[in-house]
């Protein structure tokens, strides 16, 4: 499981002309699956990036209730090191990444994190203005 963590101050997500998420002041989370990713590695990511201290003041999500919005992003598995063309073999397919993505979710609302998300499979527009910038790969 790899996600893209970035500081924000504002993102919002949005399919075919409806906002279906958006936060102010928090993490933007772009989250891609793997083929052996568990549901033990979604509750992983989702306590590093809820315990992440990437904001202001060197403090977390979790210190100051930082908003996060997640996104499914299946091309953190692009494998570009042959050709031109991104292989997409090593992201998981969607009956086994939709699930793991709902538990990253679902993981970071159990810690009490207020999170937004885009809509999986969607072809969705993500508009955020990084701050910092801010921006940390995590694999799990």
């Amino acid at each position: 499981m790899r996600a893209v963590v970035q500081t924000v101050s504002e993102a919002a997500v949005t399919v075919d002309d409806e906002t279906v998420g958006a936060i102010k002041d928090g993490l933007l989370v772009l989250v891609g699956v793997t083929h052996d990713d568990t549901r033990e590695d979604a509750v992983a990511l989702a306590h590093k990036i809820w315990h992440l201290r990437i904001l202001d003041g060197d403090r977390s999500a979790a210190d100051l209730g930082a908003e996060i919005l997640v996104v499914s992003q299946f091309t953190l598995y692009a494998d570009t090191r042959k050709g031109r063309r991104p292989s997409w073999i090593e992201a998981a397919p969607s009956q086994v990444a939709e699930p793991l993505v709902t538990d990253v979710v679902e993981a970071l609302r159990a810690l009490g994190a207020t999170v937004a998300t885009g809509e999986f499979g969607a072809q969705m527009l993500v508009n955020s203005v990084n701050v910092g910038p801010r921006t940390i790969l995590l694999e799990r």
